[in-house]
């Protein structure tokens, strides 16, 4: 089967994939990888991940070309996921430049008219997820690449290990929490389906009743303590409610079993990939305008706030700063006059002062921010990267 083409006029897709040491994740990158480049369709891949020695794929953009791992943390005197989160902190500020790359790849080349623009970009992460998910640096990063393309999370999933009901539910667990981090539209991707069927998983999520007799089994067959027979009451009683509260969750998440060895699958995931990038134009994407442009009038309202204080402290706003009146019985009718004209004069200059300030605060970066400014290029502009 060939993968499914895209709208005509779509923008490119944005694949992150996020997963735990060992869930198969840089394996997972190389067959999507292989996959697109069999359907003539090459994609824009990013490895992220400072640490990795050898990656099975050639990456467009790679973190290593740019920050030296070791030498991080050495100089910072730094553990090893120190390391990373430190080398994340650093690519970051060099985003402008990626999404400048990534906007000339994906846009037809009007020199070179037959040339395809790329339709989907690669994003390989640490394999200490929560170093990516939970930091500064990986949010800047997603929100980056969302507030420019459409941008999808495959969360991969090491099928063998969560066969059992507990480590199945850590998972779910670990993946709502990504869910509700990132806010993004996201795929769980149940890997190495050639050691284990993900079928169990599926049914799991979507029968309840499944899920309820498997994990009486494993009660009864003493998975959680105690003698074959017993176990904690506890843990079965906490999977249960886990499970019911979860089930809303399920129902905006698309599964997928693939195997990362055989190739098995991977047509479906681009089919799910395809209808998340259509739910993010359609449901995400409104949001995302809603809280950017929420950001743009507080940073218009901030700014009027610091222009009155400016303008109040430098007494050119508000009230005019008290200024004695000359005694008037010492004065001719002539001189108060021209000491009215003179005060009129001076709040005419006052009032052409603010206008100045006001005129100099627009021109010095008054103006709308730009969803440039949204993907933390409003202060970056000055760092370069060879890519």
């Amino acid at each position: 089967m060939a993968t499914p083409q895209a709208i005509p006029g779509a923008q490119p897709v944005a694949i992150v994939c996020v997963g735990m040491a060992g869930s198969g994740k840089t394996t997972f990158m190389q067959r999507i990888n292989s996959h697109l480049h069999s359907q003539k369709e090459p994609p824009y891949v990013i490895n992220l991940d400072p640490a990795v020695r050898t990656v099975p794929f050639d990456s467009n953009i790679d973190i290593r070309d740019s920050v030296n791992y070791k030498e991080v943390m050495k100089s910072y005197n730094l553990g090893p996921n120190g390391g990373i989160l430190t080398s994340l902190n650093l690519f970051a500020t060099k985003i402008d430049q990626i999404l400048t790359l990534l906007e000339k790849r994906t846009a037809p080349d009007p020199e070179n008219p037959e040339k395809a623009p790329i339709k989907n970009i690669l994003v390989d992460t640490p394999g200490q997820i929560e170093v990516f998910v939970w930091s500064a640096s990986g949010s800047i990063l997603l929100d980056s690449l969302s507030s420019t393309f459409p941008t999808v999370i495959a969360y991969i999933i090491d099928t063998p290990r969560t066969a059992s009901t507990s480590t199945f539910m850590s998972n779910m667990l670990y993946a709502c929490s990504i869910l509700y981090k990132t806010k993004l539209p996201m795929i769980l991707v149940f890997n190495k389906t050639d050691v284990k069927d993900a079928e169990f998983a599926k049914e799991w999520m979507t029968d309840f009743e499944a899920f309820q007799e498997a994990l009486r089994q494993e009660e009864e067959a003493g998975s959680f303590g105690g003698m074959e027979g017993g176990g904690s009451g506890y843990m079965g009683s906490l999977l249960n409610s886990m499970s019911l509260m979860l089930e809303e969750f399920y129902s905006h998440l698309s599964v997928v079993g693939v195997s990362s060895m055989t190739g098995a699958g991977i047509t479906e995931f681009f089919e799910a990939v395809q209808g998340k990038a259509e739910e993010f134009e359609r449901d995400y994407k409104p949001e995302l305008e809603r809280k950017r442009k929420a950001r743009e009038d507080e940073k218009i309202q901030n700014r009027e706030k610091e222009l009155g204080r400016l303008m109040k402290d430098m007494a050119v706003s508000g009230e005019p700063s008290s200024r004695k009146k000359p005694e008037t019985d010492m004065d001719t009718l002539s001189d108060m006059e021209d000491d009215d004209e003179d005060e009129e004069e001076g709040d005419e200059s006052e009032e052409g002062l603010a206008a100045r300030y006001k005129q100099a605060l627009a021109d010095s970066g008054g103006e709308k921010p730009s969803n440039e400014d949204y993907s933390f290029t409003r202060y970056l502009k000055a760092s370069q990267m060879n890519m």
